[in-house]
């Protein structure tokens, strides 16, 4: 398996699909990455060469914040926001919608499935007589 920035991306994959595992890299990303390189979107990761890997890796690695060090960006935003008391930090550690989504409905995924309205949720099962 070829590893790219501390992952081990699939060898069965298309080079376009297989780069969309770092995080940090999706498809127009990984599109942009491989015509930079003069590289074959449609070359499988397992018909890579050595080369062509330690290429990949090296550019990715300069050009793009990827993985760890992205992932440590976002929390430090995250944290910033929290601390200065900004409403979207406010939100964050509320563990509710942040960019301004409705929370009447709609937000079953943040919330859990909290149920408040009569009639609704899951019932008790029936006691065995």
């Amino acid at each position: 398996m070829p590893r790219i920035a501390g992952v081990n991306i699939p060898e069965n994959k298309r080079i376009v699909i297989a780069l969309t595992y770092i995080y940090g890299i999706g498809n127009a990303l990984s599109e942009r990455i491989l015509e930079e390189m003069k590289m074959d979107p449609n070359k499988k990761a397992s018909e890579l060469s050595a080369k062509e890997v330690n290429d990949l890796k090296s550019y990715i690695e300069k050009t793009y914040k990827i993985e760890g060090d992205l992932r440590r960006q976002i929390m430090i935003n995250v944290k910033r926001l929290k601390d200065v008391g900004a409403w979207r930090g406010l939100r964050h550690m509320k563990g509710l919608p942040v960019r301004g989504q409705r929370t009447k409905t709609n937000n079953r995924t943040v919330r859990g499935n909290v149920r408040k309205t009569m009639g609704s949720g899951r019932k008790p099962p029936a006691m065995a007589t």
